[in-house]
């Protein structure tokens, strides 16, 4: 059974929270003070998993404002508080049928409802009676006139009713009949198949302030509070914590010889290390550390008689150990709770998870680790719904999966104002800019992750270089040689100096990042110092003049000086005197072998006053607008595209095969 569909009314702050749908994990967004967990709660009391805290108190949860008004809001019966729509898979199905037959279902779905003062909960299931009974007379065997005579009846309460009117006159086929309706409850097939049901329901698992482990445990005091029945909290995640080692209390405390002893909190220690951080990206050079010794007498109490396990944090960095409760707050919380959570499917069985607010004191990073751990460990077995207010919580991979929650109050007048209680909205809208900040933060954050980049990116000088490559490239296929591979994204970086930011802001994607920037006077220093850092691989920072054989070189000298006098003469209009040659190239700018430096001299000169200065854009335009400027047989051409060429293969050879 799978929770698809909640509406919840007449709890707390809610009047009615709209239907909306649950998934396999379903993340519910809206700040504080919105109703978030109101909503786990009033899910709890529907089903817990423990048996406790299962009614809706009148007094306590109803509505105050309609408090005084419950008994006319309500005549002659309670409020309903929560309607619950499960779907059936094909093993619910296949329980039900095997007992009533195939025929028995009119449908998948089935709706479970509580109201105050019902400590149990109200069913609808869409099962045909009639064909149930008629499935339990044909297993019977009853012959042809007990059929007829029982065909008219609907249900299998009035078919024992029959059968017992018969009395001893009944067949052996009959009384068999009687026998399977009556160890129905209240011999009802519709009964029966909210029983058959109800067991395969999960219930729910509510958590809201997650346990922390003790860091120092006294064996023997918690033996007598295991037999006493009196846990603190915090013990109970270390009895977890053993479970979770694939140990427990007995067999460490039953050791008596010292390397049995070792062995054994060894192993303990290796697996939890390798667990915990299989989730805990924030540092992988900690280990977590047991050791099981005799108490010291100077330790404050319980510590100072009998036996101590210690959980110690060994950094391999610092080469130092720390006392578990001296870690952060929120390593000690997430170690907690992939312990308290390893062992939910084993301890509690089929459970709906609802989490309130997970994670608060992570760092961003940390969160998108639980956030992994729910999608890979929880969700498989169990559904699972949270509450949150911080962006990084929010799976901006799956937005479908969100809920927002607000407290919606509407103004009449200028003075006055409507309440219409929390809200649960299914389709990520809302009117409240603070409910929506969360989601404009998580999707903020992944535009910014895969705006412009690609899984194999190339950062270059600015966008001529783009469409430089889209013209040149596409070119050489045409004339069955190399361009640049596809899976390349071609992305400006507006500079060597910002080569660094980037890879800072977008680095979260553990991109495949490669440089290719022009050279200029004074970057040779910049570009050996990247060259030199652990930020980009060895072998992916490139410099133009790499490929032009210039002490410096901008991409617009991978062409030769008469093409691209030819492409800057196109994209200016110059014609006559104006047009740019190569011995004018030559001639000028004498001290620089940029031809960028030398065309934006000549350009210069001979543009009228109201024209634009030259830039790198109107040339790079020109030329993805007028491809056919490369497919002339010149030697112009051709040197360019023998240059690409080379540039585009070293550029491919940094790609996965």
């Amino acid at each position: 059974m799978k929770l698809s569909k909640v509406q919840i009314t007449n709890f707390r702050c809610i009047d009615d929270s709209n239907e909306f749908k649950i998934g396999d994990v379903t993340c519910l967004v809206g700040k504080n003070e919105s109703g978030k967990t109101t909503i786990l709660q009033a899910l709890e009391r529907l089903r817990p998993y423990n048996g406790e805290n299962a009614k809706y108190d009148k007094l306590k949860d109803y509505p105050r404002k309609h408090l005084s008004d419950y008994d006319e809001r309500h005549e002659n019966e309670e409020a309903q508080v929560i309607r619950t729509v499960w779907t059936m898979d094909e093993n619910d199905k296949k329980a039900v049928t095997s007992v009533f037959g195939p025929g028995c279902l009119t449908g998948n779905e089935v709706t479970v409802t509580k109201a105050y003062e019902q400590k149990g909960s109200s069913w609808t299931v869409p099962i045909d009676t009639k064909k149930a009974l008629a499935f339990l007379v044909e297993q019977c065997g009853c012959d042809d006139a007990e059929r007829e005579a029982l065909q008219p009846l609907t249900d299998a309460k009035k078919a024992f009713e029959y059968i017992q009117s018969v009395g001893s006159g009944a067949s052996p086929a009959m009384q068999a009949l009687a026998a399977r309706i009556q160890q129905m409850r209240g011999h009802s097939a519709y009964l029966a198949v909210i029983d058959i049901l109800d067991a395969r329901t999960p219930k729910f698992m509510y958590v809201a302030n997650y346990d922390r482990m003790s860091g120092d445990v006294s064996i023997e005091k918690l033996k007598n509070d295991i037999a006493a029945t009196k846990v603190a909290r915090e013990d109970h995640v270390f009895q977890a914590f053993l479970e979770f080692a694939g140990t427990n209390l007995d067999e460490i405390s039953g050791v008596n010889r010292y390397e049995d002893l070792i062995a054994r909190v060894e192993s303990a220690s290796i697996k939890i290390t390798r667990q915990i951080f299989e989730y805990w990206s924030q540092n992988r050079h900690l280990k977590v550390r047991f050791t099981v010794e005799a108490a010291k007498t100077g330790d404050p109490a319980p510590f100072n008689a009998g036996t101590v396990m210690r959980a110690r944090i060994y950094n391999e960095l610092h080469e130092m150990t720390v006392p578990f409760g001296e870690r952060s707050a929120g390593f000690i919380w997430f170690f907690s709770f992939l312990v308290l959570f390893s062992q939910v499917k084993k301890k509690h069985g089929n459970v709906i998870i609802l989490l309130d607010e997970p994670g608060l004191n992570l760092h961003a990073k940390a969160q998108a680790d639980l956030l992994r751990y729910i999608d890979e460990k929880l969700k498989p077995n169990h559904q699972v719904i949270y509450t949150t207010h911080s962006p990084f919580m929010v799976p901006h991979d799956d937005l479908s999966s969100v809920r927002t929650v607000e407290d919606v109050v509407r103004q009449k007048a200028q003075f006055e104002f409507e309440t219409l209680g929390t809200k649960v909205g299914g389709d990520v809208l809302s009117t409240d800019r603070d409910t929506l900040f969360p989601l404009q933060g998580a999707l903020g954050y992944e535009i910014t992750q895969s705006l412009f980049v690609g899984e194999h990116t190339l950062l270059v000088e600015g966008p001529s270089e783009i469409l430089y490559f889209q013209a040149v490239s596409a070119e050489l296929e045409a004339r069955g040689r190399r361009g640049l591979d596809r899976r390349w994204t071609v992305c400006p970086a507006n500079g060597i100096d910002k080569v660094q930011a980037f890879i800072s802001l977008f680095g979260g994607n553990k991109l495949h990042i490669a440089v290719l920037m022009d050279l200029a006077s004074g970057q040779k220093g910049q570009v050996e110092k990247l060259r030199r850092s652990n930020i980009l691989q060895e072998g992916h920072v490139f410099t133009v003049a790499d490929f032009c054989n210039k002490p410096e070189a901008d991409i617009e000298d991978m062409f030769e000086p008469g093409l691209f006098a030819q492409i800057v003469n196109g994209a200016y209009g110059l014609a006559g005197d104006a047009a740019l040659t190569t011995d004018k190239l030559a001639a000028a700018q004498v001290g620089t072998d940029r031809l960028v430096k030398k065309v934006e001299h000549l350009v210069n000169a001979v543009l009228p006053p109201e024209a634009k200065a030259f830039s790198h854009f109107p040339p790079s335009n020109w030329l993805i607008q007028n491809p056919s400027a490369l497919k002339v047989e010149s030697v112009d051409v051709l040197a360019t595209l023998d240059r690409f060429e080379v540039m585009f293969t070293r550029l491919n050879s940094l790609l996965p095969r």
